[in-house]
């Protein structure tokens, strides 16, 4: 396995089970240890298939989801606003991935042909 993959798959347990830990901190503390484990794993497993794009797009929507959660209700609010913009980030990544992908596909099945003149008189 490459030193990229395993990042990749060490980079997205961390980063969903950052977000797991919000989510449980917010649903109460009993749910922590479920929440973190089931964030991990599924982090892992993302991380496994390639999702870079959909952590940064998760990173972001935590840091700017906690943030203005905090400037808007203070401090008890941090933890789920950036729970909120996590997942909001995590379905705008997805949505943004697959619009990417869509075009790079258009982009490479347009035919390259030259068009002929026709000779008909």
């Amino acid at each position: 396995m490459s030193a990229s993959k395993i990042f990749d798959i060490v980079f997205g347990g961390v980063v969903l089970g950052a977000v797991g830990v919000m989510t449980g901190l917010s649903m109460g503390v009993g749910f922590l240890p479920a929440a973190l484990l089931i964030g991990m794993c599924l982090g892992a497993g993302v991380g496994f298939f390639g999702g870079r794009r959909f952590f940064l797009s998760i990173f972001v929507g935590t840091i700017f989801g906690g943030l203005l959660a905090w400037y808007l209700g203070g401090v008890d609010a941090v933890t789920v606003g950036a729970s909120s913009g996590a997942a909001m980030g995590g379905f705008l990544g997805v949505w943004v991935s697959m619009l990417i992908d869509l075009l790079q596909q258009r982009k490479e099945s347009i035919p390259t042909s030259s068009v002929e003149k026709s000779t008909n008189l």
